[in-house]
């Protein structure tokens, strides 16, 4: 009898002691929070208006969540809506989830990615042409300095699996760029008529790394010899191309591509401005991290 009963109690709280310690795992990977933060992300409180440290802010880079720091919006989105709390016309895809609110009227917004609140989303006020305002409390929010770089090495598949691990990256996407056809779609993108290369979008803390430092990664992991093709991949949508944003990132390409001139290299690479970058269809997003694979056309060798 005493042994059943030893057995039913360990059937009764092993359960729920490995369901504490897994909510405890997940919870030791956030920040901490202040009391103030706790109010407004695990509470679902709001802070009092205009006094955000956010809301006339106009730094250039990204919003994080301050509890997981999963990027939410980029600063080119916000906009003045003086309504008192920071104001943002679109987000990062997939990083921010809306639901019902518990007043049955609004829309909440949370972070996709550890469900923290943010605020609440409003449609049709005319603010901006997109017509949205995500309205998001400062204290959910934290703020990284970041720069924008394009590049094209063959499938973007295995361009963005090098990039999205490089230290400083805090987000990378894949899509289209250099093209006539607005809205492309990958199966128009392959016929080589359009004028688009495959392209990674790749955003970077300038705390940690350097444009300098992405375009050596860019030179050192795919075949920037090969002309309209990587690897078995065939084609003018798979060419190296650099797509600089201004003349500091054109300066430095020159000068890396100068550099391997005078090491032997030819180099087939191509410069051209930054034009519209159009995200392609979702399943093509981070590629192997989904099929847990490696690339199959690019690999990795120390050039600089």
């Amino acid at each position: 009898m005493k042994t059943s009963w030893i057995y039913l109690l360990i059937l009764f709280f092993l359960p729920n002691c490995i369901q504490s310690q897994k909510k405890n795992n997940i919870m030791d990977k956030f920040n901490k929070l202040t009391p103030e933060e706790e109010y407004v992300i695990i509470k679902k409180g709001t802070e009092r208006p205009f006094t955000g440290k956010y809301v006339n802010f106009k730094g250039k880079g990204l919003y994080l969540c301050r509890q997981c720091n999963a990027p939410l919006y980029r600063s080119s989105d916000k906009f003045e809506s003086e309504c008192g709390w920071p104001s943002f016309d679109d987000e990062i895809p997939g990083a921010v989830k809306r639901i019902p609110d518990a007043d049955g009227q609004r829309t909440e917004i949370v972070c996709a990615h550890c469900g923290g609140h943010l605020g609440h989303v409003f449609l049709g006020e005319g603010f901006t042409p997109k017509n949205t305002r995500h309205c998001v409390n400062s204290v959910s929010l934290d703020f990284a300095p970041a720069d924008t770089a394009y590049f094209a090495s063959g499938c973007f598949w295995g361009t963005e699996y090098y990039f999205e691990r490089a230290k400083g990256v805090i987000t990378t996407d894949v899509g289209y760029m250099g093209g006539h056809l607005k809205h492309p779609t990958y199966k128009e993108v392959c016929t080589g008529t359009t004028g688009h290369v495959e392209t990674t979008q790749v955003v970077f803390d300038t705390r940690k790394t350097t444009y300098e430092e992405m375009v050596k990664l860019f030179f050192e992991t795919h075949d920037f010899t090969q002309v309209d093709g990587q690897g078995p991949d065939i084609g003018p949508q798979y060419h190296s191309v650099l797509f600089y944003e201004n003349e500091q990132q054109h300066a430095l390409a020159e000068k890396y591509m100068q550099i391997l001139r005078q090491k032997g290299y030819h180099v087939a690479t191509k410069l051209a401005p930054a034009s519209q970058f159009w995200r392609a269809e979702e399943y093509h997003q981070n590629y192997y991290t989904h099929k847990n694979g490696t690339p199959y056309c690019h690999i990795y060798r120390k050039i600089f």
